[in-house]
């Protein structure tokens, strides 16, 4: 384990655990208040986010945004990172062998920024952190509560930008997250 972020993203520079490294830009390791009290954690960075090396700032990312803002959210108070921290080919679904070759650095992440909300951004996110057993469309908008850390698994914003009936989704767990931060006495 690694006692600093900086330790930590020293460790990340260079890996080559999996073959997504292969085939990356940039290692898009997190971003936003390393001492967040909500995290929020994506599935992998795209060709954007692979690009400028930070995670959610394509399509999705931007949607995400227009949410925050339509909230009262604001990005600069959560930490933002993803399961991988390698743009898969073609955007799919990392594989578990490159989920799993991440999953220590994103463990450690949270372990550093101690959040005491983390929002599961789609099936990819829900599945490794929670269980395979989880489905994102069971689960989304239901808390979970595991070892002092309340869970919100929703849709992964570029699902959104798939299918417009899931905004409307989208946007009431991000309420609910407001409402448990706010219960938690954290300003978002």
């Amino acid at each position: 384990m690694y006692e600093t972020f900086e330790e930590l993203e020293k460790a990340i520079e260079g890996c080559k655990k999996c073959k997504l490294a292969n085939g990356r830009t940039n290692i898009v390791f997190g971003t936003g208040n390393k001492e967040a009290d909500v995290m929020l954690i994506g599935e992998g960075p795209g060709a954007d986010e692979d690009r400028l090396g930070e995670p959610f700032v394509g399509k999705a990312g931007k949607l995400m945004n227009m949410a925050f803002e339509g909230l009262g959210i604001s990005r600069e108070k959560v930490y933002i990172a993803n399961i991988v921290k390698c743009r898969p080919p073609q955007n799919r679904n990392p594989e578990d062998d490159e989920a799993l070759a991440c999953l220590d650095y994103l463990r450690n992440q949270v372990i550093l920024v101690k959040p005491k909300i983390i929002v599961l951004l789609g099936s990819v996110a829900l599945k490794n952190i929670l269980g395979k057993e989880y489905g994102i469309t069971a689960s989304r908008g239901n808390w979970v509560d595991r070892k002092g850390i309340y869970y919100m698994p929703t849709w992964h914003p570029a699902a959104l930008l798939r299918d417009e009936d899931k905004k409307i989704e989208f946007w009431k767990d991000l309420k609910e997250v407001k409402k448990k931060a706010s219960e938690l006495g954290i300003e978002l």
